[in-house]
């Protein structure tokens, strides 16, 4: 059953500037810049005003009618990416052998060492715009930040995939880097 038409629309928050060119959203804020391409998406995407964004679809199905909602939840992530930021903490568990996380290129490589006492040096690169440390307050702890939820999300679990247990039992061997929170770098009063 064909719906003839479904819309949703978007309202900019105030202090962020919004532009749409062939359904390819940039959004500007206080924390930089976002962009992002909705080309493999056949939905309408324009603004209607200044602080308005209109995703439309015509004559869609229900499973294409969703992409109207899903680019509405990606560009929300986009506002609150450039005005609060994300950041994801991550810990370090281990039962014997201690797991050493180095940080260099400016937070942008991370090399995992001694994971299970093995040799081997796991080197994972950040995406671009994310960056990671070693947590002041917390032993054992890292944070994963930028402006892209997509970006910091991916980064934060190509570090935990790099410590996966091969050949063992994963309910007894537990080690490994595990997101233990997800929050945002500005904190809400």
């Amino acid at each position: 059953m064909k719906e003839i038409n479904s819309f949703q629309l978007v309202t900019v928050p105030e202090g962020l500037d919004a532009t749409v060119k062939s359904r390819t959203v940039t959004i500007k804020g206080p924390r930089g810049s976002l962009t992002k391409s909705f080309k493999h998406l056949a939905v309408d995407i324009y603004m209607v005003s200044k602080d308005t964004i209109k995703i439309e679809k015509w004559f869609g199905k229900k499973k294409q009618l969703a992409a109207v909602r899903t680019v509405c939840s990606h560009i929300n992530n986009m506002f609150k990416g450039v005005t609060k930021g994300y950041l994801y903490k991550m810990r370090a568990v281990y039962a014997h052998f201690p797991i050493n996380c180095a940080i260099s290129e400016g937070g942008t490589l991370i090399e995992v060492r001694n994971f299970l006492g093995e040799k081997f040096i796991r080197k994972v690169r950040m995406s671009e715009g994310v960056t990671v440390e070693n947590s002041k307050g917390q032993k054992d702890e890292l944070i994963v930040q930028g402006n892209s939820i997509d970006a910091v999300s991916l980064s934060a679990a190509m570090i935990q995939q790099s410590t996966t247990v091969k050949n063992k039992d994963i309910r007894k061997f537990l080690d490994g880097l595990y997101v233990s929170e997800r929050t945002t770098v500005v904190k809400d009063e």
